[in-house]
């Protein structure tokens, strides 16, 4: 793991990326932020958190892998935690280009809550995790852009 940023060091959405990437590789594990061993998509951005922020806001409950589909109506938990703690990125959402650095829910239904999310490289890629297969850098296609949700900022970069 990279030392947290301290003092008088600033975060860049670069910085973001730098950490995301090292992640590459690490398997797929349900509910798992660990470097290397495993991760989810939500491990994946709290492992990110940690290696660029330190402690993270809030420990995430334990959650199932329908968790999105049992959500109470009208609920979106991960839209809701990413508000607590992230920052939202003004602006309609068929108009947003990625940053470098920013995080990315997804919602693969119009009628349900977001239920992944990925760390944009850039415009054009992100990085993420997900089921049976490893943390990966891939283009963020149409497909994807169809069922962006949100995007999101890390608290205290000042600069992409």
């Amino acid at each position: 793991m990279t030392a947290p940023l301290t003092g008088a060091a600033v975060l860049t959405g670069t910085a973001v990326v730098a950490e995301a990437r090292r992640w590459l590789g690490t398997s797929y594990r349900h509910q798992a932020s660990l470097h290397g061993v495993g991760c989810d998509c939500l491990g994946l951005v709290r492992g990110v958190w940690r290696g660029v922020l330190g402690s993270e806001p809030e420990a995430a409950p334990p959650y199932s892998g329908t968790w999105a589909e049992s959500a109470p109506p009208g609920r979106d938990p991960l839209m809701e935690a990413a508000g607590r703690h992230l920052v939202p990125v003004p602006g309609p959402l068929p108009d947003y280009r990625a940053e470098p650095g920013d995080v990315l829910l997804f919602a693969f239904r119009a009628h349900l809550p977001a239920r992944h999310c990925a760390i944009a490289t850039g415009p054009d890629g992100m990085i993420h995790a997900h089921d049976r297969a490893c943390v990966a850098e891939v283009a963020l296609t149409p497909w994807w852009r169809r069922h962006l949700a949100g995007a999101f900022r890390f608290p205290e970069i000042v600069s992409r």
